[in-house]
């Protein structure tokens, strides 16, 4: 998918694809709307979060309007050393995994319009800040995503960037996890949506494997639809250690094996 097909606005764009996020240029709807889409997901969420997201998340003061990057990334930047990139949408791989490398998050400026409360094919303002921001303000799960970044990089070089998109999308996009009180998501695509947020929890229709990375990086994934599988982690901390080998080998294996449907 080229710039020309996407909904942001890349003329503004600086060569890493960063903008600015020009908080003034909101108009008061859009505010409304980001309002009763924080409204919906807050209902949710007590239910169906992970504690790691929700400690966040009330530190955020966020629910009232489309947050003010810059405010976010000062804070970001005292807890882990994150800090917040305003883009016009989606950017090319090598423009994304190196901003994880070095510890900024790509958070897209523009919201979907109201008749898309329910469902956006590309990834907005709000889906990027509720899903993604909170956890930066977890140490492991910062350190983690710092290291995707650097091993995106690596994968680039190594034609392997479809393998290591099958573990975001299983883990930061669509990730479960085991807590005291059962399964809950910290997936963004999860946190961020209206419908299949109690789905991936309470639904027995779809598997919940648990984590095994050569298995999430054979597995397809669906973009048009809810899940078929997800793969549940028991801690941050297990994630960060087990993608911590070198992943070269383990592509080289993996490429002589057929994809996995679900």
């Amino acid at each position: 998918m080229t710039t020309a097909e996407l909904r942001g606005d890349y003329s503004r764009a600086g060569p890493d694809y960063a903008v600015e996020q020009d908080w003034a240029s909101y108009t008061a709807g859009e505010h409304a709307l980001y309002r009763r889409l924080f409204e919906r997901q807050s209902k949710l969420v007590p239910r169906y979060a992970c504690p790691e997201w929700i400690d966040a998340i009330a530190g955020l003061d966020s629910a009232r309007e489309i947050p003010r990057f810059d405010q976010v990334s000062r804070k970001l930047r005292a807890a882990t050393g994150w800090e917040i990139v305003a883009v016009p949408g989606l950017i090319p791989d090598d423009a994304f995994f190196t901003h994880l490398a070095n510890r900024r998050f790509p958070v897209t400026v523009w919201l979907r319009r109201p008749e898309e409360f329910d469902y956006i094919v590309e990834p907005d303002v709000f889906h990027d800040f509720f899903g993604h921001v909170p956890l930066l303000f977890d140490r492991v799960y910062a350190d983690h995503l710092h290291e995707y970044g650097k091993g995106g990089l690596k994968a680039m070089r190594l034609d392997a960037v479809k393998m290591l998109a099958r573990l975001y999308w299983f883990t930061i996009e669509f990730g479960l996890m085991h807590t005291p009180a059962g399964i809950r998501a910290y997936g963004a695509g999860l946190l961020s949506s209206g419908g299949e947020l109690a789905y991936c929890v309470d639904d027995p229709r779809p598997q919940r494997l648990p984590f095994e990375l050569e298995r999430i990086m054979r597995t397809a994934y669906q973009i048009d639809r809810y899940q078929d599988t997800y793969f549940v982690i028991d801690s941050f901390e297990q994630l960060m250690r087990e993608t911590a080998p070198d992943f070269t080998p383990i592509y080289a294996r993996l490429r002589k094996l057929p994809l996995l449907t679900s």
